[in-house]
């Protein structure tokens, strides 16, 4: 079985941390690098219900997109939101491992994933990694469609197609303007 250390080395090679934003907390949040992997996690947010999900489904690492501290933490009381979840992972065994905006700005990465479940076709990046000779690292993409559609069955498309959230899917402007 591969060690917690060979699987973050990978994921480092996708999602390099120095391709993070500077204010980005990317990285292994709590592990033991020798400790094996078996069973990983991917998620979005590691909340309690995701970190109790990986503990019902036997995981060894969780993997998410959005950091568990952002900034600097002076606890991790069992008692506040973000400490319970740090002690639940350790008395389960489970490390946590966080890539954001280096995941973001990957070629392919978070961006693409999306524009891909949502049949977009991407042109380029929003905000372009300056480091990137090929102009395909960046922040977020700059789409277009196969067909215009109307910001209403854009946004059907995307309730449709990605996993439901608490606030559903969010638009503004005219429901009828044509998105090209």
């Amino acid at each position: 079985m591969p060690r917690l250390s060979e699987v973050i080395a990978a994921l480092e090679n996708l999602w390099p941390a120095e391709r993070a934003e500077s204010w980005d907390a990317v990285g292994t949040v709590v592990g033991e690098p020798d400790q094996e992997v078996t069973r990983v996690l991917f998620a979005v947010d590691p909340v309690r219900e995701t970190v109790e999900e990986a503990v019902r489904l036997g995981a060894d690492l969780l993997v998410t997109h959005h950091p568990l501290y952002l900034r600097g933490t002076t606890t991790v009381a069992a008692s506040t939101f973000k400490g319970r979840v740090v002690h639940t992972l350790i008395k389960n065994d489970i490390a946590l491992h966080v890539a954001h905006t280096n995941a973001d700005t990957a070629d392919p990465g978070v961006s693409d994933a999306l524009a891909g479940a949502l049949d977009l076709r991407v042109v380029r990046p929003l905000v372009p990694d300056p480091a990137d000779p090929d102009g395909r690292r960046g922040l977020g993409r700059v789409c277009e469609l196969d067909h215009p559609l109307t910001v209403r069955d854009l946004a059907a498309r995307a309730a449709e197609r990605l996993p439901a959230t608490a606030q559903g899917i969010r638009v503004a402007g005219d429901p009828d303007a044509l998105v090209r």
